[in-house]
């Protein structure tokens, strides 16, 4: 992982700027293991301080203090998104790479509400507050698990495309199917509000605010039940077939196994010679050795 970021983001050669590099993105040593963990746990308690000021009750005692340690948290994240510009030789590669944007922004929502007050007439002031709880995803970096799942997801994806493709397809039909069967009558007034209700049947959620009425009706909704099960279980194999092939250092590994299922072909049984094979091959020998 740390030569994969040297190379993207061009680890400087020399001076202050490659030991903050060292210090900011490389855990191998005990500056940048100790700066890994303070800022995880400034991550963690930025979004307890977040969640608690969405409770009424809490945030009418607690208000002064959340709005102080929100100011903290922000110029902490501030002077850490500037020093991790800083330290780089190619810093608008990390400002448009996924961990850049999150580090944007988990320190933009206050600056945009006490910069642009105006802001307030356009969109609600909380829903720009809520987005601070963007500032969880900076944890993703420091988990070598994380890595790992995002790396079997990223290898499966064909497989996944493929398969939520056929379900796409499946919920298509089976919609259209229903509202042709149940009509306006019973609620499924168009083909897309029937789709709907095939998606919420097949991931086995079911709202109960369009429930079919026919016989014919209950048994397409019946099918479409069953099949939420396997749609649950199919990509759930799929990343954990890859991740089991990957292995725990995320290389990839050989499957054991014979036969059909196996990932590779077996292992050819050694041929038997047969007497004459065996006399001629110790003749050879014997003229080879002299």
């Amino acid at each position: 992982m740390s030569s994969v970021t040297d190379a993207r983001f061009d680890k400087p050669a020399h001076g202050w700027r490659r030991t903050l590099f060292t210090v900011i993105f490389e855990a191998d040593t005990r500056a940048g293991l100790m700066f890994d963990l303070a800022l995880i746990a400034v991550i963690v308690t930025s979004v307890l301080v977040v969640i608690l000021d969405s409770v009424q009750s809490i945030r009418e005692h607690w208000r002064p203090l959340f709005s102080a340690l929100e100011w903290v948290f922000t110029i902490l994240f501030t002077l850490e998104y500037i020093a991790r510009l800083s330290c780089v030789n190619k810093p608008l590669r990390y400002a448009l790479s996924f961990y850049g944007v999150i580090d944007l922004l988990a320190l933009l929502p206050t600056f945009l509400v006490a910069f642009a007050p105006e802001l307030a007439y356009l969109i609600d002031v909380r829903i720009l507050r809520l987005l601070r709880v963007f500032r969880i995803f900076k944890l993703s970096r420091y988990s070598v698990e994380y890595r790992a799942l995002v790396s079997a997801v990223a290898a499966s994806r064909r497989k996944i495309t493929v398969f939520v493709g056929f379900v796409m397809l499946v919920v298509l039909v089976m919609g259209t199917l229903m509202y042709v069967v149940e009509g306006p009558v019973h609620g499924f007034t168009s083909i897309p509000v029937a789709i709907y209700w095939a998606i919420s049947t097949m991931a086995t959620v079911g709202f109960g605010d369009l429930v079919p009425k026919t016989d014919l009706g209950r048994a397409i909704a019946s099918v479409m039940m069953l099949l939420g099960w396997g749609v649950l279980a199919v990509p759930t194999g799929i990343v954990t077939a890859e991740m089991a092939r990957r292995g725990p250092d995320d290389e990839v590994m050989p499957l054991a196994g014979r036969g059909i299922l196996a990932m590779t072909p077996p292992a050819a049984p050694p041929r038997r010679l047969t007497p004459a094979a065996r006399r001629r091959a110790l003749a050879q020998h014997r003229r080879g050795g002299r």
